[in-house]
């Protein structure tokens, strides 16, 4: 039976969930609709950038750069702290309570993301109709959003939920690896190590499909037999 994946990742976790908590709290902004981080001391040019929202990003702000160099890509930056690790440990868990509702199957990832295998759960669904339902019920009931990648391998699925964020839904499925995969840049192929990025750069291997559809022999001379997988996965398609 061929394996039936999701890959469930939450957008912008930390801020997604401190924003749920400051409108608990009575707060009128939510902080997920305006250029905002959460982070360190503002006064602290140390304090580092833990989360960010969608027009933070779009300012060009990027997790774990400084407060400081934050500010000076968007100036009207705002500034939050962190709600603490209980309260998104407690968001964490409100959502993997759903998903036992779908498998018993689930691999926690990450505090926001997890690997669902659908295998044998599907019953009378589809594993798309499942991710969209899904999609539906943590935005309704949790008050945040996921993106969700549908594929038939864990590795398939976490590139898919990367794809356009937020609140998506994604496959790639075999068939699908050549046209959605082999433009993207290399340095995006899940679990290449930074290190290997510009070696691979060196060897004018720019994006997935470049590597690709380099020669495994001359791959494997170069990085040893575990990065014959990477090239298995990029050019397996049928």
């Amino acid at each position: 039976m061929e394996r039936q994946i999701l890959h469930i990742d939450v957008n912008n976790a930390f801020l997604s969930w401190t924003a749920i908590e400051m409108l608990k709290n009575g707060s009128n902004i939510d902080i997920r609709e305006i250029p905002a981080v959460i982070g360190g001391d503002e006064a602290k040019r140390s304090g580092i950038v833990l989360a960010k929202s969608m027009l933070a990003k779009k300012c060009g702000v990027r997790t774990a750069e400084t407060i400081y160099s934050a500010k000076k890509k968007c100036p009207n930056l705002k500034i939050f702290p962190s709600c603490g690790y209980r309260i998104y440990k407690d968001y964490s868990n409100k959502l993997y309570n759903m998903l036992l509702e779908y498998t018993d199957q689930i691999e926690r990832f990450s505090i926001d993301e997890c690997f669902l295998d659908m295998t044998g759960y599907l019953m009378n669904s589809t594993l798309l109709e499942k991710a969209y339902e899904i999609s539906k019920r943590v935005r309704e009931e949790l008050g945040f959003t996921v993106n969700i990648g549908v594929s038939h391998n864990k590795l398939l699925a976490k590139m898919a939920s990367d794809f356009e964020k937020p609140d998506k839904v994604h496959t790639l499925f075999e068939n699908e690896i050549e046209k959605k995969m082999w433009e993207l840049p290399v340095s995006e192929l899940f679990m290449l190590g930074k290190k290997t990025v510009p070696k691979l750069n060196n060897m004018h291997i720019y994006k997935i499909g470049d590597l690709a559809q380099y020669d495994e022999n001359e791959i494997i001379k170069k990085f040893g037999k575990h990065r014959k997988n990477d090239v298995g996965i990029c050019k397996w398609h049928r």
